[in-house]
């Protein structure tokens, strides 16, 4: 078993494309979550799975270009802004790892505004994470 995890606001405009992806994503083998600004809400489902990987997909300032893709790895967590979050990504991410000691992916995506409907770059940015998420080439996506 492997799990999404979309995590955004749908009202923020390009930061809705977490959750965007968890409402799009299906896979036998996989687990898809919207989680909302809220992922730690999640945690005691997430463990109960028992999964082998979990794939966070989030909208993260990388100071890129509007649409870009990149693993942002934990300990580079301070070169991104994420912007609608409870807790730091870095501590949920430690969390999850202790509890459940699956492989762990956080995929940023650049986003183009926050604010209003969705910009077709994050859309198709979303359209490839999905795409590279069935086809298992994670490890493919540049480091941030």
């Amino acid at each position: 078993m492997n799990i999404l995890l979309g995590i955004g606001n749908e009202l923020n405009g390009d930061d809705a494309i977490g959750i965007w992806v968890a409402r799009n994503f299906k896979a036998d083998g996989w687990l898809s979550i919207d989680c909302a600004t809220v992922p730690e809400n999640y945690i005691g489902e997430i463990v109960r799975a028992k999964p082998d990987k979990i794939v966070l997909v989030d909208a993260a300032e990388m100071g890129l270009k509007a649409g870009e893709i990149r693993i942002i790895p934990k300990e580079k967590l301070s070169k991104a802004s994420f912007s609608t979050h409870t807790i730091p990504l870095s501590i949920f991410m430690t969390h999850l790892g202790q509890m459940t000691r699956a492989r762990i992916y956080l995929i940023g995506i650049q986003p183009k505004r926050v604010y209003g409907e969705m910009s077709r770059e994050a859309i198709r940015a979303g359209e490839k994470v999905i795409d590279i998420i069935k086809k298992d080439k994670i490890d493919e996506i540049e480091v941030l």
